[in-house]
């Protein structure tokens, strides 16, 4: 199977241009990213760092988002996270909570230095498990005026605790550990690192309806792309050992700036945003420009692509007033 379109799993449109970018983040990781541009604009513009979804690309949701973005006048960067894609990092398909969210904070330095960008009017947007990355680097970074999530997953949440926290004990994340420990010590042996595999397939006839889903996008020509994780062999088995005991979301109630969530009213995943906003806005004294918004009869892949369904509307309205954007 092959991307749709010479790599990329969505059109570009006349009026916006593409160019291929580099940046390293504080780890000296060298990340790589699009950066999206309304064409003949060459007045200082906000600007938006995109990623996700988790085990995605740039040239799949990310980029799509970004190039909706930059038709309605904002600087957008779709970037690949450390590990993955063509960005840098000597072991391959590796997360990490921390580096993750070092990650947009690394977006948001390269961007501060483009003369097309605004300093002081710069936001990110998270799909999928980055968007838990994206609130963790709002809770961080101060230079981060407004952040959107989409379809958001708390990864740390979901590795430690399971789907609908259905193996949140001691004892099932001590079989967790004992499991990913015993592979580090194979790979470490073998010099190489055994893959978790992408999305199921073929998919079976039994499977939940979250993994169809999952497959009707990274598995078709909807979404597929070379160089996706989840289109392909997925991550390493082991990549998901530190996510087992580090809550990322622990202080987003501490965050002062502009946060919309928005997640489909029918997804799997509707209660990691339900319940991060929950906690969000709890005990937290900056509530006005916090907002949720569900997405009536949508479901988790329905953000990913859905035109119809994403809210680029609201999205464009809330990074207009929260970056102050003309």
């Amino acid at each position: 199977m092959h991307s749709r379109y010479q790599g990329y799993s969505f059109p570009m449109r006349d009026e916006v241009t593409r160019e291929k970018v580099h940046f390293h983040n504080r780890y000296g990781i060298q990340l790589a990213g699009d950066l999206y541009l309304p064409k003949g604009v060459n007045t200082p513009l906000a600007a938006v760092a995109v990623a996700g979804p988790f085990g995605a690309v740039k040239e799949q949701c990310a980029g799509l988002y970004a190039e909706e973005l930059a038709s309605r006048g904002f600087a957008a960067l779709a970037f690949d996270p450390s590990f993955i894609g063509e960005s840098g990092g000597e072991v391959r398909n590796v997360a990490s909570p921390d580096i993750n969210t070092e990650d947009f904070s690394a977006a948001v330095d390269f961007l501060s230095t483009l003369e097309l960008v605004d300093p002081e009017r710069i936001g990110i947007l998270g799909i999928c498990g980055f968007g838990g990355m994206a609130l963790n680097a709002a809770a961080m970074d101060t230079r981060i005026k407004a952040t959107v999530t989409s379809t958001m997953y708390d990864m740390t949440r979901v590795t430690a605790c399971g789907y609908f926290d259905s193996a949140d004990s001691a004892e099932a994340r001590y079989e967790a550990k004992k499991s990913l420990n015993a592979q580090r010590t194979q790979d470490y042996k073998a010099g190489t690192y055994a893959r978790a595999g992408g999305v199921v397939d073929p998919l079976p006839e039994d499977a939940p309806f979250f993994v169809k889903d999952y497959y009707d996008y990274y598995k078709t020509q909807r979404g597929y792309t070379e160089r996706s994780l989840n289109s392909n062999d997925g991550w390493n088995v082991t990549s998901s050992l530190s996510f087992l005991n580090m809550p990322i979301l622990r202080y987003s109630n501490e965050i002062r700036s502009a946060v919309l969530m928005i997640h489909g009213e029918k997804a799997h995943s509707c209660y990691f945003s339900r319940d991060a906003f929950a906690q969000m806005v709890q005990g937290n004294p900056d509530t006005d420009n916090k907002e949720l918004l569900i997405i009536p009869g949508a479901v988790h892949t329905d953000l990913y692509d859905r035109k119809d369904i994403i809210p680029f509307d609201k999205i464009q309205q809330f990074f207009q007033t929260h970056l102050n954007h003309a």
